[in-house]
């Protein structure tokens, strides 16, 4: 069993642990039991994930002396709206939640989002648990405290920064992942590596290997935990791992969400990493490396969308300030630096990257 603590103090925030093995699915209930004390847990999941695993979730916490709820909502990208988030809100109004009681976020990147963003608004704030049952979200989303939901103008332009009270990862369950869904998790596990470790970056080279998976999740936590300690709020460092974001959450809303995330951050990273090398700031070596480590691993690095359409939907990106978007550059695997554009000039640097 691997744990590996995130700490957060200078904001308030309770330390919590990810924790990471094989078979922890079934001891939810005790892990919960050891941060917060028997009451009403809600389950929060989607539909496709409830039939594999929320009877499961639900046993172990009940034999804990937890009394369980289940909230389910359709899935996919287009229902993370202020309208789950509500229903959600009744739901824990209607069966007389109090902020003694416990929300538990089961699923994928979306799942964690909106139950992290629902507990942190209802009552001013209850405790939520993370059991990500995605590549995605155990090497990205789970971690680090972002919640929210989307609007009509882009992709999580509502939510907050809430920890949660712990991290359950149980690799089992990947088992179970689509295809395409484990290859966005791989997305965000490649985008660790360039930023941060060449080493995790390796183990995509040729393909991941099924028994490298548990290594990944693990460094990945492990990195972004370092950087979220430093910088919860995304006040600075914190940046770098929008590293290929700007960019694809711009192609996840032209293709009104039909492109899923990971394989749109894979595209974003690709467009530019190959306008770094264009403008000196990468060797056209690194920038082919990832390029050829995203398509081994499944990952488009090509986009139909032209730089005019990109382009207008990434200056509305809720990181923009002012007339000024700051991007992620690569410099060299395991390696970042953060630059600031006038909003102006990054059209001509995206199609550099799209030519």
């Amino acid at each position: 069993m691997r744990r590996i603590p995130v700490e957060v103090p200078a904001h308030g925030a309770k330390p919590y642990d990810v924790i990471i093995s094989g078979g922890l699915l079934d001891e939810a209930g005790k892990i919960a039991k050891t941060v917060v004390k028997p009451c009403k847990a809600l389950i929060f999941t989607d539909n496709n994930v409830v039939s594999f695993y929320a009877d499961r979730v639900e046993k172990s916490l009940a034999n804990e002396s937890f009394k369980v709820f289940r909230f389910v909502y359709e899935s996919g990208e287009e229902r993370k709206n202020l309208q789950t988030v509500e229903a959600a809100l009744n739901y824990l109004t209607e069966n007389e939640f109090t902020r003694t009681d416990l929300i538990v976020a089961l699923g994928g990147g979306i799942s964690g989002d909106l139950a992290g963003f629902t507990a942190s608004i209802y009552l001013r704030g209850i405790d939520f648990i993370q059991i990500p049952t995605t590549l995605l979200a155990m090497v990205d989303s789970s971690v680090g405290g972002k919640t929210g939901c989307n609007l009509a103008g882009g992709k999580n332009l509502a939510g907050a920064f809430y920890q949660p009270r712990c991290v359950i990862c149980d690799p089992d369950v990947l088992e179970t992942l689509p295809s395409e869904q484990f290859a966005c998790g791989v997305a965000e596990a490649v985008k660790t590596g360039i930023l941060g470790s060449t080493q995790l970056f390796d183990l995509f080279r040729g393909g991941l290997r099924k028994t490298d998976i548990p290594a990944v999740i693990e460094e990945c936590v492990s990195i972004k935990a370092r950087i979220v300690q430093e910088d919860e709020k995304e006040a600075g460092i914190r940046k770098v791992l929008n590293l290929g974001h700007t960019v694809g959450h711009a192609i996840e809303k032209i293709s009104s969400y039909t492109i899923p995330h990971g394989y749109a951050v894979a595209t974003g990273m690709s467009i530019i990493a190959r306008a770094c090398a264009k403008e000196g700031i990468c060797s056209s070596q690194t920038a082919q490396d990832i390029v050829t480590v995203l398509k081994e691993n499944g990952l488009p690095v090509e986009t139909s969308f032209s730089s005019d359409e990109i382009y207008s939907v990434a200056v509305l990106d809720k990181k923009r300030k002012n007339d000024v978007i700051t991007l992620v550059l690569p410099q060299k695997i395991g390696s970042c630096l953060l630059k600031e554009y006038d909003v102006k000039a990054v059209k001509s640097f995206f199609e550099k990257g799209l030519t």
